[in-house]
C-alpha cells in the first residue's frame, strides 16, 4: 500500500506534537536546574548540581538505591527466566493455576500488601535492611518477568528445543545456550523496566526502612524537597541527579529495549 505525501507529512506532524508534549517537562526541569538561585544574578549555574549533591547527601541515597536495584534486578532476572522457561516450554500438572497465581502479583497493588509485610518483617527483625526493601520488589518483578518471558519462550519455534534434545542437551543447557540468547532483547527490556521501577519505588522504601539509614534516591529527593521547597533551581538539580542513572541506562540499551517491546507487541 502506497502512502501519499500528505499522509506522511501528517504522521510526522503528529509524532512531532507527541515528542514536544513529552520533552517539554524534561527540558523545563533541565533549564530550571541551571537557572539562577534566589538572590543571584541571571546566568548558567552548573554549581547547582554540586550544591544539591553536597547538601542533599545524594551520594549515600544513590548508593543505597544501587544496592537495592542490584539485588532486585539480579534475583528477578534469574527467577523470572527460570519460571518463564518452565511455563513457556513445559507442560506439567497444575501449570495453568500456578501461572495464574503468579499473575496475582501483578493484580494486587503495593498499597494493599506493604503494611502487612512490614509487620511480618519487623517480627523477623528484618526492617531497616536492604532485604526488607528489596524482597517485596523482587516478588513483584518476578510476577511481571514470568508473564513477559513466558510469552517470549512460547513464541519460539519448538524445533529449537527438539534440535537441542537431539544433540544431547538437557533442559538447563537448552535454556542457557539457546533460549536465553534468542530471547536477549526481551530479557534486556525486562531488566530495564525492573530497574526503572525499583529505582523509582518510594512507598516500599519508606515503610520498610523507617529508621532513615537506608534512604533511597526518591526518599532522599523528598527529604531534600522538604528543606528547599522554595529553591526551585536546587530542587530541579536534585531531580536531575536522581533521574540520571535511569536515563543513562536507557540510552545505552535503547536499541534492545525498543526491539524487545516490538517483539512483545507482535506476539
Amino acid at each position: 500500500m502506497r502512502v501519499s505525501r500528505a499522509e506522511t507529512t501528517l504522521n510526522y506532524v503528529i509524532l512531532l506534537g507527541f515528542a514536544l508534549f513529552a520533552l517539554t517537562p524534561v527540558l523545563t526541569i533541565l533549564l530550571t536546574s541551571v537557572s539562577a538561585p534566589l538572590g543571584e544574578p541571571d546566568g548558567l549555574y552548573l554549581s547547582n548540581f554540586v550544591e544539591a549533591w553536597t547538601v542533599g547527601g545524594f551520594g549515600r541515597s544513590l548508593g543505597n538505591s544501587v544496592v537495592v536495584a542490584a539485588i532486585v534486578v539480579s534475583l528477578a532476572a534469574v527467577l523470572a527466566i527460570g519460571a518463564g522457561y518452565a511455563f513457556g516450554t513445559m507442560r506439567f500438572r497444575g501449570s495453568t493455576p500456578l501461572f495464574y497465581l503468579f499473575l496475582l502479583g501483578l493484580m494486587i497493588p503495593t498499597e494493599a500488601t506493604v503494611f502487612p509485610l512490614f509487620f511480618d518483617l519487623r517480627t523477623l527483625g528484618l526492617t531497616d535492611t536492604y532485604l526488607a526493601i528489596a524482597m517485596p520488589q523482587v516478588a513483584q518483578s518476578v510476577a511481571f518477568g514470568t508473564f513477559w518471558l513466558r510469552a517470549q519462550f512460547r513464541a519460539m519455534p519448538v524445533s529449537l528445543l527438539e534440535a537441542a534434545a537431539l544433540d544431547g542437551a538437557g533442559p538447563m543447557r537448552a535454556l542457557t545456550r539457546i533460549m536465553v540468547p534468542a530471547a536477549r532483547p526481551a530479557i534486556l527490556t525486562m531488566l530495564v523496566l525492573v530497574f526503572m521501577w525499583t529505582w523509582n519505588e518510594f512507598l516500599i522504601a519508606l515503610v520498610m526502612a523507617p529508621g532513615g539509614s537506608l534512604r533511597t534516591a526518591p526518599l532522599g529527593l523528598a527529604n531534600f524537597q522538604g528543606q528547599y521547597t522554595s529553591e526551585t533551581a536546587l530542587l530541579a538539580a536534585g531531580a536531575v541527579i536522581v533521574a540520571l542513572p535511569t536515563v543513562i541506562l536507557f540510552l545505552f540499551l535503547q536499541r534492545h529495549f525498543i526491539r524487545g517491546m516490538l517483539e512483545g507487541a507482535s506476539q
